[in-house]
């Protein structure tokens, strides 16, 4: 009885290791992030979860620096299968989806980035329902702190801000149209043109966290900023359905899981890197107009009735609403 035992045992144990695990392709996925940077660094070792995955794991091959066009573009590149996933911004999910404009183009509605957050994650069951009925699944979200003003020339007021020729990602065509009604310049390109069109005078200023500002080098030549908490620069990890609905229910619980630790590093990571940019660009010749209470205050009451244009223009309805009863909603639980 036991040789017979053992024999079984080795040959299920024989079968077994013969047994091939599944030779799945590589998932693709693309950002702006700048190669080797903390963000990209979180993305790779999400990666190498993923490959050590349970049911043979998921391969990841990651395209950073927008050598896959810009995020309409792959957006567009998802959806013709070139693709199969994508960390962009709310720039790029509006292309998915525009209800996800309600997380970042109200300009200075949040008072801090916890705030913005604490919001955020009251919306995305309805933000991600939205975005899985057009075909996507989104594994994380985050932002990367606030978009702050860099300039060639100092800006203080609004009425400062019309004589600047401002960058705006291409495709925000709704929000150049606000813009000019401001009396604003705004002037649509992709985000690999930015410095370029800093060195050529094609634009003056550029709206951009201090992180990425340091690493596309804008500060060199705009190299004035406005400490002005304009609005989180939200994204998302997002991968198209069909990609995702054929990997098996444990290796995508396993990716998840790997995502969303992803998503935390990159967020807890920006707060600490656009510190130490700030710092970094300062003793490189930036100069910082601080933002003081008068400033701010008119500011607020230049944007504040700006929002309402935003509604059904740049933001659905249904989800400016929403919007902004969380916000109250927020608020009064702090009174």
């Amino acid at each position: 009885m036991d040789v017979t035992m053992k024999w079984t045992t080795r040959c299920l144990l024989a079968a077994v290791a013969i047994v091939p695990l599944p030779d799945r392709k590589s998932i693709k996925l693309a950002t702006l992030v700048p190669k080797g940077s903390s963000y990209h660094k979180s993305l790779l070792a999400m990666g190498e979860a993923w490959k050590a995955g349970p049911d043979g794991g998921a391969p990841l091959s990651v395209y950073p620096d927008g050598t896959m066009g810009g995020e309409a573009d792959m957006v567009r590149r998802m959806r013709a299968g070139q693709l199969q996933a994508a960390l962009i911004s709310v720039t790029g999910l509006r292309e998915i989806d525009p209800s996800v404009t309600a997380l970042q183009n109200l300009p200075m509605l949040f008072d801090s980035l916890d705030e913005a957050a604490s919001v955020r994650a009251k919306l995305l069951p309805r933000l991600e329902k939205a975005l899985s009925d057009k075909g996507f699944v989104a594994l994380f979200w985050g932002d990367v702190g606030w978009v702050r003003f860099f300039t060639k020339e100092p800006v203080r007021t609004p009425e400062d801000m019309k004589r600047v020729k401002l960058f705006t990602w291409s495709g925000s065509t709704e929000q150049a149209d606000l813009m000019k009604t401001l009396s604003w310049k705004p002037v649509l390109l992709e985000t690999a043109d930015i410095l370029p069109g800093l060195q050529t005078g094609l634009i003056d200023g550029v709206p951009v966290v201090p992180y990425f500002a340091l690493k596309g080098q804008f500060f060199t030549v705009a190299n004035h900023m406005l400490e002005i908490d304009w609005a989180p620069l939200v994204g998302a990890l997002v991968v198209t359905k069909k990609t995702w609905d054929d990997l098996p229910e444990p290796l995508r619980a396993h990716c998840r899981g790997a995502a969303t630790k992803a998503g935390d590093d990159i967020t807890l990571r920006s707060r600490i890197e656009n510190d130490e940019a700030v710092e970094a660009m300062k003793k490189r010749g930036l100069v910082a107009q601080p933002m003081t209470p008068d400033l701010k205050a008119k500011w607020r009451t230049y944007v504040e009735p700006i929002w309402p244009k935003l509604r059904g223009l740049e933001i659905p309805p249904e989800m400016y609403d929403e919007v902004m009863r969380v916000v109250a909603e927020e608020r009064a639980a702090k009174r």
